[in-house]
C-alpha cells in the first residue's frame, strides 16, 4: 500500500472508465474544476446508498462550487449502472474491480477486510485539500467535502 495521501499532496493521476462507458482522467479536470472522489465499499448496502444519495442531494451545491463528484467502488460497471439508475445518481461511478485506484490513493481497509470509505477533495490544480476517512458517517463525507470546497473558494 502506498503512503497515505495528505492534505497538500499532489493527487495521483489516473484514467478510468465510468459506468456509462465514458473514459475520464484526473488531468481532464485540471485547471477547470475541483474533483470530489468518494471511495465506498459496495453498491446497494445501507450506508453506501445513504452516502451516494447524500452526494446526489447536494450535487447542485458541488456544481455551484465548481466541483465534479465521482464515486468509486469495486463493483462492476453493470452493478454501478443499476445503482446509479435506481437512485438517480447524477455523477459517474467508476469500477475499481482490481483495487488499483484504492491502492493508488492508499485507501485503507476497515478491520483489514472491508474496502474503506474515504473522500478526497482535489482542487483544480491537482492538490489534495481534504482526506476524510469514516466508515459509518455517510452524511459527514458530504458535509466535509462541501466545507473544504467553500474554504478553497
Amino acid at each position: 500500500m502506498a503512503n497515505p495521501l495528505k492534505v497538500g499532496d499532489r493527487a495521483p493521476g489516473f484514467t478510468a472508465t465510468t459506468h456509462d462507458g465514458q473514459k475520464i482522467t484526473l488531468a481532464d479536470y485540471q485547471g477547470k474544476s475541483a474533483v470530489v472522489l468518494f471511495f465506498y465499499p459496495k453498491d446497494g448496502t445501507a450506508v453506501c446508498t445513504k452516502e451516494a444519495c447524500a452526494f446526489r442531494d447536494s450535487y447542485e451545491q458541488f456544481l455551484e462550487l465548481g466541483a465534479v463528484v465521482i464515486g468509486i467502488s469495486g463493483d462492476s460497471n453493470a452493478s454501478h449502472d443499476r445503482f446509479a439508475s435506481q437512485y438517480k445518481l447524477p455523477f459517474p461511478l467508476i469500477s475499481d474491480h482490481d483495487g488499483a485506484l484504492r491502492k493508488l490513493f492508499a485507501v485503507p481497509k476497515t478491520l483489514g477486510l472491508l474496502p474503506g470509505r474515504v473522500t478526497f477533495v482535489i482542487d483544480k490544480h491537482g492538490i489534495v485539500r481534504l482526506v476524510f476517512n469514516a466508515m459509518l458517517a455517510s452524511d459527514t463525507h458530504v458535509q466535509n467535502a462541501l466545507k473544504a470546497l467553500r474554504t478553497e473558494a
